[in-house]
C-alpha cells in the first residue's frame, strides 16, 4: 500500500501535539522495515555478484536463436573467492529434470573447455572454411552429450580459458588445489541451481584430468559424509584416456608401440631387459638402456603420438618425454594478426593437421562480440588460448610457472572410491599412444576388482564393432572399461557417434 503524504506532514502547525507524536511513531515504524529491506537487497546483490549467471540466447557465427538453453557465468572459489572459474552450462535437451548433471574437464592442465564444446562432446561444431558475423560459422553437433545430460563445461584450473584471479597471490595452481576448487565449485553450483540437487552427478573429463577426477569425486563423497551443504547427489565418475599412474602410463607406451607393430619384437625385448622394465625412470648412467630408448624413439619419431594413424605435424615423438597432445606448442597468436584459414575443401590435397582446426576456436573465442555474448568480464582475459603453456605437463617435470604437478599417481583415490556406492566408466581410444589403453588396464587390474559379465567382449554401434569392454565390481562399486576402436587420445573427437552411444547407455544404466 502506498504511504499517504499526510503521514510525513510534521510541519503542519494546526495538528494537535498528540497527533504529531502519533504521526512520528508511524514514521519510525516505516523507516525500520525500509532499512531492513535495504540490507536484504544489499546482501542479495552481493550474492548475485559472487555467482553471476547469464542466459545466452544467440551466439556470433550461428544463425538465429540457440535451440538449447546455454548459461555462462562465474563462481568464486578458494580463499575470499579470489579464483573466479568460468563455465558454460547447457541444460539437457532430453529430460533436464532427471538426466545426469556432469562436469567436463578438458585436461592439459590449462586447456579451455571450448575444446570440448566444439570438438568433443559439445552442442556445437565449427563449419570449417565458413564465416558469419566475422567469426567462424557454427553448426549443431548431432552427437552432443547434452542430448542425454546436463553438462557443465568448466574452465579449470584458474587462468584456463576465461577463468581468472582477483589477486596475483593465487595464480599458481596444483593437482590438489585444482581438485579442491572444482569440488567447491560443484557444491556452489547446485546451491545456486537447486533444481538440479536431485539429479545424479558425475565428474567427467579427459587426458590429464584423469589425475584430478577421482580426487574431486572422493572429495564430494567425503563432503557429504561430513554434512557439507548442500548435499550433492554424487553417483560416480568417468575418464577418457585418463592419465592416472604417470610412471605406469608412460612405461606402457613401449609395450603399446610393440603391440601395434611400430617397433620390432627384438627391440622391445632388449629394451625391456636392458632397462629392467622401467623406461620412464630409466637410469641415465645405464648406457645400453639409453641406446635402446634412442632406437625406439627413432622408430616412432614420425608417428603422431595422440592418433597413430593421423599425419604427424608436430615435433618428433619421444615416448618418454612426450608432452600433452592437447597443447600446440607452435600455436599462432591470432588476436593481433589473424591467420588466413583454408577452406575445408582444400584439406583434400593438403596434409591434414588436426591442430589447425583449433585455430578456428581461437579466432572465435577472441572476438569482442563473442566475449560480450558470453558475458566475459571485461579486462579479465587479455587473450583466450586453447591451452595455457605455463601449465603444460611433461613427464619428469615437477612444476611449471603456473602449476605444480604434486600428484604422481591417483590410483589411491580409485581404491577409496571402490569402497563406496559408486559407478565408474573408463574409456580409451585404442589408437592413442599418449596414454595407451595398456597402462590404463594395468592400473585398473591393480584395484583387484572382480570381472563380472564382460571380459574384453565387443560392443556395437549400428551393428558394427565399436570396441571392447570389461566390467568389474566390488560390493556397491562398479567399473566399466571400454576401448573405442579407431579413436585417438581425445576419443570423442575421433569417434563422436560411438562415444555418444557409449555414454548414453551408461548414463541409463544399460550395458554399453
Amino acid at each position: 500500500m502506498p504511504i499517504s503524504p499526510s503521514i510525513f506532514n510534521l510541519q503542519n502547525k494546526n495538528l494537535p501535539l498528540h497527533q504529531k507524536i502519533h504521526t512520528a511513531k508511524v514514521i519510525i515504524i516505516f523507516i525500520i522495515p525500509m532499512e531492513f529491506l535495504f540490507l536484504l537487497l544489499l546482501t542479495s546483490s552481493t550474492t548475485l555478484m559472487a555467482y553471476s549467471q547469464t542466459i545466452v540466447e544467440t551466439l556470433p557465427g550461428y544463425p538465429g536463436p540457440l535451440p538449447f538453453k546455454l548459461e555462462t557465468g562465474y563462481i568464486g572459489v578458494g580463499e575470499d573467492e579470489a579464483v573466479q572459474l568460468f563455465y558454460y552450462f547447457v541444460e539437457s535437451e532430453g529430460n533436464p529434470e532427471e538426466d545426469p548433471l556432469i562436469v567436463w574437464l578438458a585436461g592439459g592442465p590449462g586447456c579451455g573447455t571450448l575444446r570440448a564444446f566444439f570438438f568433443e562432446i559439445g552442442p556445437m561444431q565449427i563449419k570449417y572454411g565458413n564465416y558469419m558475423d566475422n567469426v567462424p560459422a557454427l553448426k549443431l553437433d548431432p552427437n552432443s552429450w547434452t542430448k542425454v545430460a546436463n553438462v557443465i563445461y568448466l574452465d579449470a584450473p584458474t587462468l584456463t580459458g576465461y577463468s581468472y584471479t582477483k589477486t596475483p597471490e593465487v595464480v599458481r595452481s596444483s593437482d590438489t588445489t585444482s581438485a579442491s576448487q572444482t569440488a567447491e565449485f560443484l557444491r556452489k553450483f547446485v546451491r545456486t541451481h537447486p533444481k538440479f540437487l536431485k539429479n545424479p552427478m558425475y565428474v567427467t573429463g579427459i587426458s590429464y584430468s584423469g589425475i584430478v577426477i577421482p580426487i574431486i569425486t572422493e572429495e564430494l563423497y567425503k563432503g557429504n559424509d561430513e554434512g557439507l551443504e548442500p548435499i550433492v547427489n554424487i553417483q560416480g565418475y568417468m575418464g577418457g584416456n585418463p592419465l592416472t599412474n604417470k610412471t605406469g602410463d608412460i612405461n606402457s607406451r613401449l609395450e603399446y608401440a610393440y603391440r601395434v607393430a611400430l617397433i620390432s619384437e627384438e627391440l622391445f625385448e632388449s629394451t625391456k631387459k636392458d632397462c629392467n622394465g622401467d623406461y620412464a625412470e630409466a637410469d641415465s648412467n645405464n648406457l645400453q638402456c639409453m641406446l635402446d630408448i634412442n632406437e625406439v624413439n627413432k622408430r616412432v619419431g614420425d608417428i603422431n603420438i595422440q592418433q597413430i594413424l593421423d599425419p604427424d605435424c608436430d615435433a618428433a615423438t619421444n615416448l618418454v618425454r612426450g608432452g600433452n597432445p592437447a597443447i600446440n606448442e607452435n600455436r599462432r597468436f591470432l588476436r593481433g594478426k589473424p591467420v588466413k584459414l583454408l577452406p575445408a575443401q582444400s584439406m583434400v590435397t593438403d596434409t591434414f593437421c588436426r591442430g589447425d582446426n583449433y585455430n578456428y576456436a581461437t579466432l572465435w573465442a577472441n572476438d569482442e562480440n563473442v566475449m560480450k555474448s558470453l558475458n566475459v568480464r571485461e579486462g579479465t582475459v587479455d587473450e583466450w588460448v586453447l591451452c595455457n603453456l605455463d601449465m603444460k605437463y611433461n613427464y619428469g617435470k615437477l612444476s611449471m610457472p603456473l602449476y605444480e604437478f604434486n600428484v604422481q599417481n591417483s590410483v589411491v583415490y580409485h581404491e577409496k572410491l571402490s569402497k563406496r556406492d559408486c559407478r565408474a566408466l573408463i574409456f580409451s581410444g585404442d589408437h592413442d599412444m599418449m596414454v595407451p589403453h595398456v597402462g590404463t588396464r594395468n592400473w585398473i587390474n591393480s584395484l583387484n576388482l572382480t570381472i563380472t559379465d564382460s571380459n574384453w567382449d565387443p560392443w556395437y554401434v549400428n551393428g558394427q564393432d565399436a570396441g571392447y569392454k570389461t566390467t568389474y565390481a566390488r560390493d556397491n562399486y562398479t567399473l566399466v572399461f571400454a576401448t573405442v576402436k579407431g579413436a585417438g587420445h581425445t576419443a570423442p573427437e575421433f569417434k563422436p557417434e560411438e562415444c555418444f552411444e557409449m555414454v548414453k547407455r551408461w548414463f541409463a544404466h544399460r550395458s554399453i
